[in-house]
């Protein structure tokens, strides 16, 4: 699936800049944290699309039918 492939290329270019702002010496922890704040959540949210479209991808959704995915997730 194509959407997965672009949700992992996101992930990977996500990680790569909370590397990069770990190792910014310039900026003080306050300033890290206040960033890294929404990089997480961003990272949250496209892990669990990940899930999400590999479960699709998995088991997939009979027509006219819900997806149910709300059943799969754990949280």
């Amino acid at each position: 699936m194509r959407p997965i492939d672009h949700i992992q290329n996101a992930l990977a270019d996500l990680n790569a800049e909370v590397e990069q702002l770990l190792r910014d010496t310039s900026r003080s922890m306050t300033q890290k944290d206040a960033a890294m704040l929404s990089l997480l959540r961003e990272q949250k949210v496209l892990k669990q699309t990940l899930e999400d479209l590999r479960y699709l991808q998995d088991h997939p959704v009979p027509a006219n039918q819900p997806c149910g995915i709300s059943k799969y997730r754990e949280d």
